[in-house]
């Protein structure tokens, strides 16, 4: 997920000889349900550094594995510098009303107004197997929602009525063949 005053960048980074790209709108990665994590390794705790650093750079609040092509339910956020991974992330409450406008750094160049629940309690697994629970409100509980669609195969974009989709979807084309820095699109729906 994109904060509304951040800006895409590159989107590419090499780590341990590995190239990871954020992967774009079109890209069937990211519309696949995600595998859960089966197994805690130094791999995954590897790939999960990498996920920073490819968030870090994009600039980005949050970044689930699907957004690079791996399709683990694995997503990590920082919000206020506090860099934190869930595993298997589930979200088993959900309550109010929030609007927001929200970016993605699978859908670069456009912030939509989104309406989404204002309050979660999630639930998931921590880098060190154990289980996680807890509730989040506004930013962090958009966050979140944000990224456990991503692992669902979900995008901003399928959030939309037939009408709104159509035009996001047109800003959102209009916006490629601009540079990375051009301004990006605000979209209000609400």
């Amino acid at each position: 997920m994109q904060s509304s005053d951040q800006t895409s960048a590159c989107q590419s980074v090499a780590l341990h000889s590995v190239t990871y790209e954020i992967r774009t709108f079109g890209d069937p990665v990211l519309k696949a349900v995600a595998e859960p994590v089966t197994n805690i390794d130094d791999k995954l705790v590897r790939l999960t550094d990498e996920m920073f650093e490819v968030m870090y750079k994009a600039p980005g609040l949050g970044l689930a594995a699907p957004q690079i092509g791996v399709q683990r339910r694995v997503f990590v956020y920082d919000i206020d510098e506090e860099r934190k991974v869930i595993l298997n992330p589930q979200i088993v409450e959900a309550s109010g009303e929030w609007v927001y406008d929200e970016g993605c750094l699978s859908i670069p160049g456009l912030y939509v107004e989104m309406l989404r629940p204002k309050r979660v309690l999630v639930r998931g697994i921590n880098l060190d197997g154990n289980q996680v629970e807890f509730e989040a409100d506004e930013l962090l509980a958009r966050l979140l929602q944000h990224e456990v669609d991503h692992l669902n195969g979900v995008l901003l974009f399928d959030r939309m009525t037939a009408d709104q989709r159509r035009e996001a979807v047109t800003l959102y084309r209009a916006r490629e063949g601009q540079p990375k820095d051009a301004e990006p699109y605000h979209l209000k729906l609400v």
